[in-house]
C-alpha cells in the first residue's frame, strides 16, 4: 500500500463533499479579495517602497527582532501606528494569524478565563490550544452570553482575569460585534478585550481606525490591526498598553522565534496609514458600493450586512460551488466558502466589495447572482 494512500483518500473524501480546496489564478472583476480600499496596487505604496529601497532599506530583516532583525523602519512604523490608532504602544507582526495566536497563547495565564465568540477566527482557536487558562465559548455577538460565561466561571470559583476574544467585523458573515458592550463587560470584571480589527481597520471608525476607535488607549483594550486587507500591505499591528507590548516581546513565541517582517513592508504600511488619514474619500467611495449592494440584494431577499462583506447563504456545498463557477465564467471573481471555514449547512458565496470595482460592476454582479440562483433552483 502506498505511503501516500491516506492522504489521497482524504483528498478524495474532500472532493466527494465538494470541500476540496485548490489554488486558482486570479481572473475577472475582484469580488474576492480583502483589498477594500484598493491600496494593494496603489502608486503611493509602490513609491514609498521604491524610495525606502533607494535609501538603503533592505528587503530582508535577516533575523528575528530580538536578534539582528530589528530595523529602524519597524520602530518608525510602530511609533507612527501607536499615534495613528491612539494607543500607548504598537508591535508589528509578520501576519494577523501570528498576532492572534501570540495574544491568546501568551497573555491569559493559568487561573484566567478566555471567553471567545463562537465564530471567532481560526487563529484564536489555534492560540487557545496553547493557553493554560480556562476556555469558554459565547454565543455569536451575544453580549449577555459573554457576561453569563464569566459569571458562571466566577460562581465556580474562578478568581483570575477574564479575557474576551472577538472580531469587530466577522470575515464570513460581515456582521459587527457589540464592541462597547464587550469592553464594558471586560472592565466590569477586571478583565481585557482582545479585539481583532482585521476587516474593520481602514474602513470603519470616524477616521478609519476600526470599530474600536473610540476606545483605543484604554488599558483594557488590546487590538489587532491587520495590514494585509484594507491597508493593502502585509503583517499586523498589535496596539495596547506598553506593559502588554513588552510582555509580548518577552513571551510571545510567534514574535520571538520568527524572522522579522521585511523592513520594506514596514515602510509600505507607514504609507498606508498616511493614505487612510489623508484620503477619507476612499471610505466614502466604498460606502457607496456597499449601498448599491444593499439595495440590489434586498430585491433578492438577501439580508444585507451593511458592510463590505456580504454572504449569500446557499446551504449545500455543491450549490455554492456551482454558483461561484457560473459567476466566474461571466467574469466575476466571487468565491464559494464551504465548511469547515463556515458551519455545516451554510456554504455560501462571499461577496467582498472593494474599490477595485465600480458601482455599476457591483450592480452587474448582483444581477448575475440573481440569474445564477434562478438557474440553480431550476
Amino acid at each position: 500500500m502506498s505511503r501516500l494512500a491516506r492522504f489521497e483518500a482524504a483528498l478524495a473524501g474532500l472532493e466527494r463533499r465538494s470541500q476540496r480546496r485548490r489554488l486558482i489564478p486570479r481572473a475577472g472583476l475582484d469580488f474576492a479579495s480583502n483589498d477594500y480600499l484598493g491600496l494593494a496596487a496603489s502608486p503611493r505604496l509602490a513609491k514609498a517602497v521604491a524610495e525606502a529601497a533607494a535609501r538603503g532599506v533592505p528587503v530582508g530583516a535577516a533575523g528575528s527582532r530580538l536578534l539582528r532583525g530589528n530595523h529602524p523602519e519597524h520602530e518608525a512604523l510602530e511609533a507612527e501606528a501607536a499615534a495613528f490608532f491612539g494607543a500607548e504602544r504598537a508591535l508589528y507582526f509578520g501576519a494577523g494569524y501570528a498576532a492572534n495566536v501570540a495574544l491568546v497563547a501568551a497573555l491569559p495565564q493559568r487561573g484566567d478565563l478566555v471567553v471567545h465568540d463562537a465564530l471567532v477566527h481560526a487563529s484564536v482557536h489555534e492560540g487557545l490550544k496553547s493557553t493554560k487558562a480556562d476556555v469558554a465559548a459565547a454565543g455569536h455577538n451575544d453580549a449577555q452570553s459573554f457576561e453569563d460565561a464569566i459569571g458562571a466561571w466566577r460562581a465556580d470559583g474562578g478568581r483570575g482575569t477574564p479575557w474576551i476574544a472577538a472580531e469587530s467585523l466577522y470575515s464570513m458573515d460581515g456582521d459587527t460585534a457589540p464592541v462597547a458592550d464587550l469592553l464594558a463587560i471586560a472592565e466590569a470584571h477586571d478583565g481585557f478585550l482582545l479585539l481583532d480589527e482585521a476587516h474593520a481597520t481602514g474602513v470603519f471608525g470616524a477616521s478609519g481606525r476600526g470599530l474600536g476607535e473610540a476606545f483605543e488607549g484604554r488599558e483594557t483594550l488590546i487590538s489587532v490591526h491587520t495590514c494585509g486587507k484594507a491597508l493593502g500591505a502585509s503583517g499586523a499591528l498589535v496596539t495596547g498598553p506598553a506593559a502588554i507590548v513588552d510582555f509580548l516581546v518577552n513571551r510571545a513565541k510567534p514574535f520571538i522565534y520568527a524572522t522579522a517582517p521585511s523592513p520594506l513592508m514596514a515602510a509600505a504600511v507607514r504609507e498606508s496609514l498616511r493614505i487612510v488619514a489623508e484620503e477619507p474619500e476612499r471610505r466614502v467611495a466604498l460606502k457607496a458600493r456597499i449601498a448599491v449592494a444593499t439595495e440590489r440584494l434586498g430585491r433578492l431577499g438577501v439580508a444585507p450586512t451593511g458592510t463590505q462583506i456580504q454572504p449569500v447563504i446557499l446551504g449545500l456545498n455543491a450549490r455554492a460551488a456551482e454558483a461561484a463557477k457560473r459567476l466566474q465564467a461571466l467574469g466575476f471573481d466571487c468565491r464559494a466558502i464551504r465548511p469547515p471555514t463556515v458551519p455545516d449547512g451554510t456554504a455560501r458565496l462571499r461577496i467582498s466589495l472593494t474599490l477595485n470595482v465600480s458601482e455599476d460592476e457591483v450592480a452587474a454582479l448582483i444581477d448575475a447572482i440573481a440569474e445564477a440562483l434562478t438557474a440553480a433552483a431550476a
